[in-house]
């Protein structure tokens, strides 16, 4: 068997669920016919929701011409990991501490929030089938089209707008409850996040029947144009989400969880017990290696909302809170860095004939590109590059990124260690 370079081409894997944009229209595809996936042929009428690029056991990344996954050659070839990211993280069998995605999102994905790590090893240990890994999830979505997501509690003083206004949503909590938070914005930090946790918990375990009869009443009096302004942000939220859920109690979320739209360039970080439902849009999302999500509306799926209410932070504030904001690194790279250990986010975007050059990280990475045509290159040869191209670099590689005929863009994860 040849010798394994420090760079080569991964074959990333595609997730088809409900959520995803269909045919042509979603990224994945997009990217997927570029990738080099074998059997690969768009249909028009499947879902094409998330690419995987990384060593996840659900669905690790395959190895241009090589029978060996992307997990089993590091594995074979830990130098490739490195030694620093190896004794910080558990790289056992070529695994890598983060794991790198595209989404394509067409119908709002569940109500939802990730485990922190002792919280993961707990219920992976419990119910393996439905936790399917132990590690926690803390993740970035990074935009590349107009995006839309549901994201964090919103500011106290907006909920209790809204639980004042909104006869319907009030409708679905106790009286004690309404009464309590209505001087909620007097209390204490600790305080405020007991009454906003009595609130979400008796939202989310309404009774359904009650559930139904309010929505269907709040839509109906939204159809007719009976909204208050306080409800005109989120109406055709309200409207969307219902049409895709109908009599969901997820639905009710949009008065209590901020509403994001985000434009091309923007991320959010979303870390252990934040609750989110990414509504609509494309994005590039890098998470450490799970797949472990607490549901809780919005969804098919088996909710959990006990262990949802019970691992949540209560933390209220202004959606900008979960905002990473790039820093320029050079004229062509953008940094987007997480305020966690476990990856970090390059973006390139090199012009016609352009080279950006990256020094060696300690850290393994993964790039894809999403735009145009080019090639990377390191001390011992080049790979051709094309949207969907996706490459494994491993550490202490130093590489140069070379636009073509047309601008590349290439989005790169790492562990910088």
């Amino acid at each position: 068997m040849s010798k394994i370079e420090p760079v080569f081409h991964i074959i990333p894997t595609i997730q088809n669920y409900d959520w995803g944009k269909k045919g042509k229209d979603s990224k994945v595809s997009e990217f997927a016919s570029g990738a080099g996936i074998d059997g690969f042929t768009l249909n028009q009428s499947v879902p094409y929701a998330e690419l995987w690029m990384g060593t996840h056991v659900k669905s690790p990344s395959g190895v241009v011409d090589r029978k060996q996954n992307l997990a089993q050659i590091l594995a074979a070839n830990p130098g490739l990991i490195g030694d620093q990211v190896s004794q910080r993280f558990d790289t056992t069998n070529g695994n890598l501490p983060f794991l790198f995605k595209v989404l394509a999102i067409g119908t709002a994905l569940s109500i939802q929030t990730h485990p922190d790590k002792k919280t993961a090893e707990k219920l992976h240990a419990e119910q393996p089938t439905v936790y399917t890994d132990p590690n926690h999830k803390p993740e970035m979505a990074l935009a590349l089209t107009d995006f839309k997501a549901l994201c964090g509690f919103m500011p106290i003083a907006r909920i209790a707008e809204y639980v004042k206004a909104v006869p319907e949503f009030e409708a679905l909590i106790d009286p004690s409850i309404v009464t309590e938070f209505s001087t909620c914005t007097l209390l204490s930090e600790s305080e405020q996040k007991a009454v906003l946790k009595k609130l979400f918990s008796a939202l989310m375990t309404a009774d359904v029947t009650n559930i139904a009869t309010q929505l269907r009443a709040l839509v109906a009096r939204y159809k007719r144009g009976g909204q208050k302004s306080v409800e005109e942000d989120v109406k055709d939220l309200i409207l969307t989400l219902n049409e895709q859920y109908p009599g969901d109690v997820g639905v009710f979320c949009a008065f209590m969880l901020n509403y994001v739209q985000m434009t091309p360039g923007q991320a959010i970080f979303l870390g252990a017990g934040e609750p989110h439902a990414y509504v609509q849009g494309d994005i590039m999302e890098c998470m450490a290696n799970s797949d472990n999500v607490i549901r809780a509306g919005l969804t098919p799926k088996p909710k959990d909302i006990p262990n949802l209410v019970s691992v949540l932070t209560y933390t209220a504030s202004a959606w900008q809170k979960h905002m990473v904001k790039p820093v320029d690194i050079t004229p062509r790279t953008r940094k987007y860095d997480p305020p966690i250990p476990d990856f970090a986010v390059f973006q390139v975007n090199a012009q016609k004939g352009e080279t950006e050059s990256h020094e060696a990280i300690p850290g393994p990475s993964i790039a894809i590109a999403t735009e145009g045509f080019g090639r990377v290159s390191w001390g011992g040869g080049e790979l051709d590059l094309q949207a969907g191209s996706v490459i494994f670099v491993g550490a202490e590689t130093k590489i140069d990124i070379t636009a073509g005929d047309s601008n590349l863009v290439v989005y790169r994860a790492y562990v910088a260690a």
